[in-house]
């Protein structure tokens, strides 16, 4: 059995971009865990994927030939049932046996080459076969086609290939892009296998334009790489164009100085890593007059529909340059750049016709347009969309700031949609919002309506900036739970994967909100002044809602580091003001730290079981019932820690709240210790409940603590 290195290799045509680096990575784990599984790949095996447009390929080290034999042993029925008496083999036994293709003419040896061992209370009969491994040719047909069936394919392609079998015809193949060649080395040996219609071999192409030979012959699996970049002018590996394209825009924008930089975007910089097969960044330039159009309209015409970078300045304002990542490498790139700034040239001209017409109507005379605007069939028009975020704006600016806020509320959120309307928006709907903005300065209203107007979608995405003014929050929180009630209200719930309406987005936006921004807001409160305004468009599903945003911020609080336990204590109680959470949270965790909190969960955990059972009852303690010295001591400790204990917690120490309640732990466990809960006496008995009943609130204001009990 001999080790060498592995590389296979498929050759297509160009494949979809915002897939490659997913395909590629696919393929070649595919490929190195169905090899390790037929024991072919040493466990210290490294795995290099490769991708570019037009091929997926995977260099493997340590493959073996093939793989040891091993030694399987099954199991075939109980003694009792493959063998009689005598010992010698039933029918049963020996059909098992034939079956497995053993050779059953002399049953004496065909029962001496089966073993017995006990299981459980009776013994079975246990069959060993020698299984040889397998082949690095049968191993790797079989992991090419469990590799191929299991790459993310975004949409396939169904393509004709002519059949190499001796009948004429055509067959149909099914892949994400036609497929040309296939290359299987082992070391420098061809394994022969085939896929797609194709037989392995050692031939691939290199660039369409700038390769030095054609076909390529790749001599042997560690020349890949090399042979591609220096006959076949590609850079075959993903990770290394794009560090290259990083590399030459850093380059390119230094040069033209003055504090230049390219604008970051990791989704494109992968996108356009997968476009090129060998990088040339190229510096191009476009009219300055376009500069007067806002820059979010540029850039997103650059990036989304050209795939250039542009270049801001220092201050972080766009300039004039872009750069390109051209795939050729001309002697003379002036054609190359000229072309690039010709194709950008009608578009930005498009958006500045669009720009200045818009700008000949104010958003406020855009605002009656809405009525005519289907939001949902169920919920109405955009126009009355508009109307409830604007009731429920006013309503959460009253209570967060009084009228002055709650008017500047109500007129941005009137304007906030108008921009729907508007050419700008209609060419480019990613503009929502952005360009609302740039024309309510222009109408003249003040920044901070202007900037509510803006972000009022704010957050966008998980990590997206908030809104950046009392304004702008009000009004994206009315926005947001206005969404939220009216779906949920129609019963348009998301499932599974699917959130057509990014329901847990808005969630998780207005959790953001409330906490990172301390809104003095109850979650049921706010969720009730957003029902109101739907009337009977509705059906109330408050309750199903809060849950639905608890679920979501119990998951966002563990992706930031809260143990499970942490946060089932926490959001056990409800907190209503959720900016409250992080600090419960924190004071949770070092109450788990003190060496009393244990004893005190449990303690507490045992409390709760016994409420649960216990009749509800007056929970005012009658001192004059208290008959054993324990039961005396804890209401002692209970009554002269709680000046404290409530001064804390009312000044938001929680910490500190549930660092005095620690002291408890010797009365509570002398309680348990000395004092039966259930008296005979009534009076006696539910006296004794009322006290654990304010033992189990006090120690549970900021948390539930019987969470913590392991």
């Amino acid at each position: 059995m001999t080790s060498q290195n592995l590389l296979v290799e498929l050759f297509v045509e160009e494949l979809p971009p915002k897939a490659l680096k997913k395909l590629g990575d696919a393929f070649a784990s595919q490929l190195a865990e169905q090899l390790r599984q037929q024991g072919l790949l040493d466990p210290d095996s490294v795995v290099t994927p490769f991708a570019s447009p037009r091929r997926l390929a995977a260099h493997l080290t340590n493959v073996a030939s093939s793989a040891a034999d091993k030694t399987l042993q099954m199991k075939l029925m109980p003694v009792s049932v493959g063998l009689d008496a005598s010992g010698k083999a039933s029918t049963a036994l020996l059909k098992k046996l034939q079956g497995l293709g053993v050779d059953v003419s002399d049953p004496v040896a065909a029962v001496a080459a089966i073993t017995r061992a006990g299981e459980g209370k009776a013994e079975a009969l246990f069959y060993e076969n020698r299984v040889s491994g397998a082949t690095l040719a049968i191993g790797l047909q079989k992991a090419l086609e469990e590799a191929i069936a299991k790459l993310p394919i975004p949409k396939v392609m169904s393509y004709q290939l002519e059949s190499d079998c001796a009948l004429p015809g055509w067959s149909s193949v099914h892949f994400v892009r036609p497929a040309h060649a296939l290359i299987a080395l082992h070391g420098a040996d061809v394994v022969p296998v085939k896929t797609l219609g194709l037989r392995a071999g050692n031939l691939t192409q290199g660039h369409r334009f700038e390769a030095s030979v054609s076909p390529l012959v790749i001599a042997h699996a560690d020349r890949y790489a090399d042979t591609l970049a220096t006959d076949g002018a590609v850079i075959a590996s993903f990770a290394e164009r794009r560090v290259e394209i990083v590399r030459q825009l850093a380059v390119a924008a230094n040069a033209l100085g003055q504090g230049m930089r390219v604008i970051d975007d990791d989704a494109l910089l992968d996108e356009v890593t997968a476009l090129v097969e060998r990088p040339n960044v190229l510096v191009c330039a476009f009219e300055k007059e376009f500069l007067e159009v806002p820059q979010e309209c540029l850039i997103l015409t650059m990036k989304a529909n050209q795939k250039y970078f542009p270049l801001l300045d220092a201050n972080g304002k766009l300039t004039h340059q872009f750069l390109v990542v051209s795939n050729i490498a001309p002697s003379d790139a002036s054609a190359v750049v000229g072309g690039n700034e010709r194709v950008v040239r009608p578009r930005f001209a498009d958006a500045k016709f669009f720009y200045d017409q818009d700008r000949k109507k104010t958003l406020l005379s855009r605002v009656d347009g809405l009525s005519k605007v289907v939001y949902h069939n169920r919920l109405g028009t955009q126009g009355e969309r508009v109307a409830r975020v604007r009731a429920i704006a006013r309503a959460i600016g009253l209570q967060l700031d009084g009228q002055a806020l709650a008017d500047a509320a109500d007129t941005a959120a009137q304007l906030a949609k108008a921009d729907l309307l508007t050419d700008m928006v209609g060419e480019f709907p990613e503009l929502q919002g952005i360009m609302g903005g740039y024309y309510a300065l222009h109408d003249g209203h003040a920044q901070d309506i202007a900037f509510a107007v803006e972000d009022h979608y704010k957050p966008r995405f998980a990590g997206d900036a908030l809104p950046r003014n009392a304004v702008g929050v009000v009004v994206a929180l009315a926005d947001k739970l206005e969404t939220l009630v009216g779906m949920f209200g129609i019963g348009n719930l998301p499932t599974g994967d699917k959130d057509p309406f990014a329901l847990r987005r808005h969630a998780l936006g207005t959790i953001r909100m409330l906490i990172e921004k301390d809104l003095p807001l109850q979650v049921d409160a706010l969720i009730a002044s957003a029902t109101a305004p739907f009337g009977n468009k509705i059906t109330d599903a408050g309750a199903t809602l809060a849950d639905f945003i608890f679920d979501r911020l119990s998951g966002a609080l563990r992706e930031q580091g809260f143990s499970a336990q942490e946060v089932d204590a926490v959001l056990a109680l409800r907190p209503q003001r959720l900016g409250d959470v992080p600090q419960r949270l924190l004071a949770v965790r070092a109450f788990a730290a003190l060496p009393e909190s244990t004893a005190l969960a449990a303690a507490n955990k045992r409390i709760s079981n016994i409420l649960k059972k216990a009749p509800e009852a007056d929970p005012h303690v009658s001192e004059v019932l208290l008959i054993e010295p324990a039961e005396q001591a804890l209401y002692a400790a209970m009554r002269g820690l709680a000046p404290d204990v409530n001064a804390r917690f009312d000044a938001g120490d929680y910490t500190g709240s549930l660092k005095v309640l620690a002291v408890l732990r010797s009365p509570v466990d002398a309680f348990f210790d000395g004092v039966m809960v259930n008296a005979e006496a009534p009076d006696v008995r539910l006296n004794r409940l009322a006290l654990l009943r304010l033992l189990h609130a006090a120690m549970n204001r900021v948390a539930d603590l019987s969470r913590l009990a392991s």
